[in-house]
């Protein structure tokens, strides 16, 4: 790394001062919109605790899973309503329970203006550390509320050409080489496909993969392996064998190795459990190349979009990633997908009982909805 993208680093990030994302729109609310506003409004917040049913086994270098508990919420203003999503795998440490704890202890109906976005999230950071999917809820929930009051997608608001959302990944998980197969002719029509490993039957899944398709691939170790050496001659089997980016090879509390892994590696190592929310970029820089944001992680699309500046600010990959979840997160994920390299967000894809219609995927690239806010619509009689 150059000396003087160190410096940037000291003088930014490790001060805390990090790479502010470009300003909300709180000046584009239009009169039509300032007259809808009655002195009374305030914002009306409810939540509903979900169980997503996975299409199949979902297994990762450490654990599997057929479901993941979800948290649904609302924010309601005057005639507007805004819908967000905590999606909550294990490895996150929140639950319903969490979730809805920390929910109680909010007070959104103190706000009468939804336009103040910045004080409603900061408000809601500072209630309680942690709860970032919980909290990832509620920004997503603004952030719909919001640009549904401006009649505007966030993607056009950030100044996004949808035209330039990438291609999805598809995910396969660990399984036999027969189910490997199996999968990845479902996955028929993606343009890349996303390969966890981190098992020890990593070469034998990706031969599995090559019998039945050529399409690039990326995979995920999920800190799987352990021997720097031994994950370099992985990374050149892989290298070989038509693979774009790794992503979190290695334990996240192993960053010597990593920095290392990466400084010889011919591909892009990209952090995914390494880093969870803007604070932590400083601990990547320079060991990684590339970072996966997931709003989950980081506490909702506010943080993410500072992320993703931060990032570039740092000549490091971008990768915008999901949790299994409804088309509401990963939707909204999607809002942001213009400005990264990768992205992986095929969440709603996974699960059998979706509440929502957002993005779609044809021909493997995401199209985004020429719709407000978030761009989703709710399909589900499930009560939020």
């Amino acid at each position: 790394m150059q000396t003087n993208r160190r410096n940037f680093l000291k003088a930014g990030l490790l001060t805390g001062a990090g790479v502010a994302a470009a300003p909300i729109l709180q000046s584009c609310q239009s009169s039509e919109n300032r007259n809808n506003m009655k002195p009374g409004d305030r914002l009306e917040f409810s939540f509903q605790p979900y169980e997503l049913q996975l299409k199949h086994v979902f297994t990762l270098a450490s654990s599997s899973r057929t479901t993941t508990p979800v948290m649904l919420t609302k924010i309601r203003f005057g005639d507007y309503e805004g819908y967000g999503e905590a999606s909550m795998p294990p490895y996150l440490g929140e639950s319903h329970e969490t979730a809805a704890a920390f929910y109680r202890k909010l007070n959104l109906a103190q706000f009468n203006d939804p336009m103040r976005m910045e004080e409603i999230i900061d408000y809601v950071d500072n209630i309680a550390p942690g709860n970032h999917a919980a909290k990832c809820s509620i920004d997503i929930a603004l952030h719909d509320l919001v640009g549904k009051m401006l009649d505007e997608p966030w993607y056009r608001l950030w100044g996004f050409s949808k035209e330039k959302a990438p291609s999805t990944s598809f995910t396969i998980g660990i399984d036999t080489p027969e189910v490997v197969k199996e999968k990845t002719r479902e996955a028929a029509g993606f343009n890349i496909l996303k390969i966890k490993l981190g098992r020890g039957t990593d070469r034998e899944i990706i031969k599995a993969v090559r019998s039945v398709t050529d399409v690039p691939i990326c995979v995920d170790v999920n800190q799987g392996w352990k021997d720097k050496r031994e994950a370099l001659d992985m990374v050149h089997f892989l290298n070989e064998n038509g693979c774009v980016f790794v992503e979190q090879p290695m334990p996240k509390d192993q960053p010597d190795d990593v920095a290392w892994l990466t400084g010889n590696s011919p591909l892009p190592i990209v952090a995914d459990e390494a880093v969870q929310d803007l604070a932590d970029m400083k601990k990547i820089y320079g060991v990684y190349s590339g970072v996966n944001i997931k709003l989950e992680k980081c506490g909702g699309l506010r943080h993410a979009h500072m992320m993703m500046n931060t990032a570039r600010t740092l000549d490091m990959k971008v990768m915008v990633g999901c949790m299994t979840a409804t088309s509401c997160a990963v939707t909204a994920g999607a809002q942001l997908s213009p400005f990264v390299d990768w992205a992986d967000l095929d969440g709603n894809l996974l699960i059998k009982n979706d509440v929502f219609e957002g993005l779609k995927v044809e021909k493997g690239k995401i199209i985004l909805p020429d719709a407000p806010g978030i761009g989703i619509r709710k399909i589900s009689d499930t009560e939020i």
